[in-house]
């Protein structure tokens, strides 16, 4: 069985670096064995690939495809808080916000980006709970933004004897 850091090169994909954050928040905190991610957006070296609201601007085919590229921002962010993808027991919860055309109802489609790159890199470990929401404007006007929550294997404690 490959790792999910070996099926992401399967891909053709690769982390990229942390996004900044774009105001006073941090993109990753871990609590326990689960770590949460901030909301993510379509960047590529921090320039969103595209602009808009799903349904208007912006196609479902599109919006998936930056849900896709927001998810694995929000890996590289997971990645980085906790030394690496392989450490990720499994993929928790998914939050995908779509900046919607008011008549555009695709929001679960649109989703669909996230939950199958995240079914690809941790195959069943990648099975998770799931939001898709609809708002009417994001950050930077993003089309689409992704939260993760992940499980990470418990780091074993040591006591003094």
């Amino acid at each position: 069985m490959s790792t999910p850091t070996a099926r992401l090169a399967e891909l053709g994909l690769t982390l990229p670096g942390v996004a900044a954050p774009l105001a006073a928040y941090v993109p990753a905190v871990r609590v326990g064995d689960l770590v949460h991610t901030s909301g993510q957006l379509p960047s590529v070296e921090g320039k969103l690939v595209a602009l808009g609201k799903v349904g208007a601007d912006v196609s479902s085919e599109t919006a998936a495809e930056c849900a896709g590229l927001a998810t694995l921002n929000a890996l590289a962010a997971v990645a980085a808080e906790v030394g690496g993808l392989d450490a990720v027991a499994r993929v928790v919860k998914v939050v995908v916000f779509v900046a919607s055309d008011p008549s555009f109802t695709g929001q679960a489609q649109v989703a669909n980006g996230a939950s199958q790159l995240l079914g690809d890199v941790f195959g069943g470990a990648g099975k998770h709970a799931r939001s898709a929401v609809g708002v009417a404007v994001l950050p930077l006007d993003s089309p689409v933004e992704v939260e993760l929550v992940v499980e990470v294997a418990a780091t074993p404690t040591i006591r003094p004897l």
